[in-house]
């Protein structure tokens, strides 16, 4: 009998700053304890700049549009995919930005590039687009 994968963990949030530090927290407390030394900071980064991404410039809160995460561990990796109703970036040609030394926002995708293993733009099939990134479990043999 083959092994039962695991279930991934998923959330719908408002497409609101509030929802920023709410979606943190939820993928904080899914990710098991014995990864949370390894994985937990920089997981909360990523959720963080994904999220505010989605909210910023993929969701309009006026239409009451609402940002999803899934969480889930794959291929040695924890997986993470946020995704919002935009069809913004539904070409792939999302990149990081190099902006100026006293520029106030526009590194979050440097961020992203710089902490993920892997990541990418992936159109949904009916409407929007998901941002999936995955972190190791393991770097080197050890733990992350």
């Amino acid at each position: 009998m083959p092994d039962i994968p695991s279930v991934p963990s998923l959330w719908r949030f408002p497409a609101h700053p509030a929802s920023v530090s709410r979606a943190r927290r939820a993928v904080a407390e899914a990710l098991p304890r014995r990864l949370r030394p390894h994985l937990g900071d920089d997981l909360g980064l990523l959720t963080s700049e994904l999220v505010t991404n989605a909210i910023r410039y993929g969701a309009r809160p006026e239409d009451d549009a609402l940002v999803e995460l899934v969480l889930w561990p794959a291929d040695g990796h924890y997986w993470l995919a946020v995704s919002d109703p935009g069809t913004g970036c539904a070409d792939g040609t999302l990149k990081p930005r190099h902006p100026g030394a006293d520029a106030e926002a526009g590194r979050g995708l440097l961020l992203v590039d710089a902490l993920a293993a892997a990541w990418a733009v992936v159109p949904r099939p009916v409407r929007g687009t998901s941002v999936v990134a995955g972190l190791p479990l393991h770097r080197g043999g050890r733990p992350k």
